[in-house]
């Protein structure tokens, strides 16, 4: 009974030990939150919806399938994205090396030995084991058990680390695919609108040509002087030289694609299309204090402070000492056939405990170190939370100004349709001539452009936005999805969701 209460008190002391933790609990970083967006001026912020998160697929929502396509097979074949998968990967592997640190370390082995010599007689055991020519054997089977207590949390210290930096590359895994479909989308609209371009450029290099033709004409016959065909000239060499900077922008902007859909350049060709219709998403409004949840970035600069701050608490266990319980135990024998016998049996039993003395200021400046690490981090969390409230402002106040320039080249253009058709009907009437009503033509294909033009750069705002709200960052999906896309937003959010939730314990 004593034997057992013994017992019992002994583990008790070693439990509380065990229990005990050094180092400073994290405490998630204050920062300065504002109330409300500055540049939110086309939104009604009355009517903020931080529960209205955008789709996981929200590409699918500008309705294109070859976009859809695109985006789907860079979401499963980038390298980006890849790498960012093994990295996560090697992160948790990390959380499992740390958390087999709490347990013991069990060990088996068995060895056989034949030797001569004076060896022999070692191995014998005084000659019992040797032979009239001075050969000896030797049989052992032994297994030992070893375990470092944690009485300081410095094992418990690295597994906090190991999991927050687990969780930040999580993020970072979850930020790869968000910045490559928000990438492919970007490229791909800079393309459609080089369709475009590349279209009307060919038509103003048509106009212009037959203008300088005319104006060639007009010189001959004394009505035009020759700085009035210089200028010609010099208006169909522009509009050629537009031509190929647009087809070369095409050209590398599919380039580009490839790449993020994992395939080399020369394996894709996306056919043009100078119709596009560029469509603009409704991206709800959110208060700037779920920018905080649904920023990568954020999720992932605020797990890497609080893995910094678990490292502090490594560093100051070692100031510690250790202890160590081990036990050996097995058979050894001079033959195989009477090694598991009772007589063979042998075994040993103890703690170990050991401290530093000295170490010239080593362990010290290593908790300086992780000081200093920490606040570092705390530092760049804070900074990122102000450069994510900045890009938003500046996603905001570029979509807010490109819908308001879009408004008038709108009217612009439209005057300039009513332009072209008074000119039409005059030329008709014989009141002017051809090259006014070309003229006339060419300043409607300028407006026609501008507009096109500026509604391609409210798209790539339009889905820059998306990505500095966090796109992706919730999945209630339409159903519209392929079971491949399903699959990709899946693991996305997911990756983005652990961490967030993780981030708020």
């Amino acid at each position: 009974m004593a034997l057992k209460m013994k017992s019992v008190a002994a583990l008790t002391l070693v439990t509380s030990l065990t229990a005990c933790m050094v180092g400073p609990d994290y405490r998630k970083p204050d920062v300065q939150i504002p109330q409300g967006f500055k540049e939110g001026v086309d939104w009604e912020r009355a009517l903020a919806n931080p529960q209205a998160a955008i789709s996981s697929t929200w590409w699918r929502m500008y309705g294109d399938d070859t976009l859809n396509d695109l985006v789907e097979k860079a979401l499963q074949a980038n390298q980006s994205i890849a790498a960012a998968e093994a990295a996560h990967r090697v992160s948790l592997a990390i959380v499992q090396t740390n958390q087999a640190g709490m347990f013991p370390v069990v060990t088996a082995g068995f060895s056989g030995t034949r030797a001569g010599g004076n060896l022999a007689g070692a191995l014998g055991a005084g000659g019992a084991g040797t032979t009239s020519s001075g050969v000896g054997n030797s049989v052992l089977a032994s297994g030992t058990v070893s375990w470092e207590l944690d009485l300081w949390g410095q094992v418990r210290r690295q597994v906090e680390q190991a999991k927050a930096n687990a969780q930040s590359s999580d993020a970072q895994l979850a930020g790869a695919r968000i910045s490559i479909a928000a990438s492919v989308a970007t490229d791909y609209f800079e393309l459609r609108q080089a369709d475009f371009d590349t279209r009307v450029l060919k038509e103003q290099q048509d106009i212009d040509n037959s203008i300088l033709s005319m104006t060639q004409t007009g010189f001959k016959e004394g009505l035009q002087s020759s700085d009035d065909v210089l200028e010609a000239q010099q208006t169909l060499e522009q509009a050629i030289a537009d031509l190929q900077a647009t087809e070369a922008t095409r050209e590398e902007d599919e380039h580009a694609i490839a790449v993020l859909i994992g395939v080399p350049p020369a394996a894709l060709s996306i056919a043009p299309d100078p119709d596009y219709h560029f469509t603009v998403l409704d991206v709800p409004a959110a208060l700037p204090s779920e920018l905080l949840e649904r920023r990568y970035d954020v999720v992932s600069a605020e797990r890497t402070a609080a893995a910094a701050n678990a490292s502090i608490g490594v560093a100051e266990a070692a100031f510690y000492p250790s202890l160590t319980l081990s036990a050996e135990g097995g058979f050894a024998h001079n033959t195989l056939a009477h090694l598991f016998t009772a007589p063979s049996r042998f075994w040993t039993l103890g703690p170990e405990l050991a401290e530093t003395i000295f170490d010239g200021g080593t362990r010290t400046a290593a908790v300086q170190q992780a000081r200093a690490t920490y606040d570092e981090n705390v530092a760049q969390y804070r900074n990122t939370v102000l450069s994510a409230f900045q890009s938003v402002e500046d996603s905001l106040s570029s979509v807010h100004h490109l819908r308001a320039q879009e408004s008038a080249f709108a009217k612009v253009l439209d005057s300039n349709s009513r332009l072209f058709a008074s000119e039409e009907a005059q030329f008709d009437a014989g009141a002017v001539s051809q090259q006014n009503v070309l003229t006339q033509r060419l300043t409607l294909i300028q407006a026609q452009q501008s507009l096109h033009d500026t509604q391609a750069l409210l798209a790539e705002s339009n889905v820059l936005l998306v990505k500095n709200l966090g796109g992706g960052w919730q999945g209630e999906d339409a159903g519209v999805a392929s079971s491949a896309a399903a699959a990709s937003s899946s693991t996305a959010e997911n990756a983005v969701r652990p961490a967030v939730e993780r981030s708020a314990d």
